[in-house]
């Protein structure tokens, strides 16, 4: 049994911003990450990784959580940023944007196509199992 999260006005606000999202754009995922208490880390530190575990107290930038939109350029997940509640009333913060890497984008490393083929191929099996 996991804790419930008590409805707040950001709540509200970010339930408002998703349904605009999902009427225009692509919402691929929402989520939000537990605390980083309940998370690990692993160091590398050239052949050997070391384990971590939460919380991470010196972090002073940590991802919280992610939407992951389909959209047609950064300019445009920009405008829909903009729209979003800030993530942390009461006090600055930002909501950073990255695009995803394409199979396209790895093209000079793949001259015959075959690397792209098999990753479509994969992206495509992945995404029937959903359905």
């Amino acid at each position: 049994m996991g804790p419930v999260a008590p409805a707040t006005v950001l709540d509200t606000e970010q339930a408002a911003t998703r349904s605009k999202a999902r009427r225009t754009v692509r919402v691929a995922r929402v989520q939000g990450l537990r605390p980083s208490k309940q998370g690990k880390r692993v160091r590398f530190s050239g052949s050997h990784r070391t384990v971590v575990d939460g919380p991470f107290a010196e972090t002073k930038e940590l991802v919280a959580g992610f939407w992951l939109w389909q959209v047609k350029s950064m300019e445009e997940a920009v405008e829909w940023v903009k729209r979003c509640p800030n993530p942390m009333p009461g006090t600055e913060s930002e909501i950073e944007i990255r695009p995803l890497y394409e199979t396209e984008d790895f093209a000079a490393a793949d001259p015959t196509g075959e690397l792209r083929k098999q990753e479509h191929e994969l992206r495509k099996t992945i995404e029937d199992r959903r359905r």
